[in-house]
């Protein structure tokens, strides 16, 4: 664990707008399978993809352009997809922030990325996202009797498969390069630090975590 007294290296040099543009344009120009592998809809191969995914990283932006990324997991078959230009999620319950759901009532342009444990490609998903409340989605949704209070259903624009680089240069799901967990504080005890929370508070914090890790994955604490 790095030093908490070694002070942090400083900041990096940046381009000004200029020398940025003119950087993006010295890279090549995207190969012809690049462009082409965008085929905007869900064909077969995507399908199965999404629908077998237990995990998904959603990204939206409010209406000025602030940028969140969340991750969403379920258990496989949870993703649904419908047609060729139509995927829907659940919403479970979350620490009730609500980031994702308040930008899409601004800003409905939505990314996903579909995950498969041990497989190094991906599913990419762009488009525009609606919520909906339909009793017939949610049940299909249900986990151990527990509905989502709604989903987010996309309408596809863009739609590929993504290459397997980023994960084999981390070597994600390599177990070699899982780390040893002690080397991390708790959630709790890292928030304490960071906005200072007294020791009874963290410990309580403790406590709530953990219940609802136990009690409340797919449905709100009681």
């Amino acid at each position: 664990m790095p030093d908490s007294l070694t002070p942090p290296p400083a900041g990096p040099a940046l381009l000004n707008a200029d020398e940025a543009r003119a950087l993006v344009a010295s890279y090549a120009k995207p190969g012809t399978l690049a462009v082409a592998k965008d085929i905007g809809r869900i064909d077969r191969h995507l399908r199965h993809f999404i629908e077998i995914s237990p995990f998904c990283c959603v990204a939206t932006a409010d209406a000025e352009g602030n940028q969140d990324v969340t991750p969403r997991g379920d258990p496989p078959g949870s993703f649904k997809v419908f047609g060729e230009h139509t995927v829907a999620l659940p919403d479970r319950p979350g620490n009730n922030r609500l980031d994702t759901l308040k930008n899409l009532l601004v800003n409905p342009k939505i990314g996903l990325i579909f995950l498969l444990p041990g497989m190094d490609e991906t599913a990419r998903i762009n488009g525009v996202a609606r919520l909906s409340t339909d009793p017939q989605l949610l049940e299909s949704m249900a986990v151990e009797g527990k509905s989502p209070k709604c989903a987010i259903v996309v309408e596809v624009r863009e739609a590929y498969l993504h290459c397997a680089k980023a994960f084999r240069r981390s070597r994600l799901w390599d177990p070699a390069s899982r780390i040893d967990r002690s080397t991390l504080p708790s959630l709790a005890s890292m928030i304490r630090d960071q906005i200072g929370m007294s020791e009874q508070d963290t410990k309580q914090a403790e406590e709530r975590i953990e219940k609802a890790y136990r009690e409340s994955l797919w449905a709100p604490l009681s």
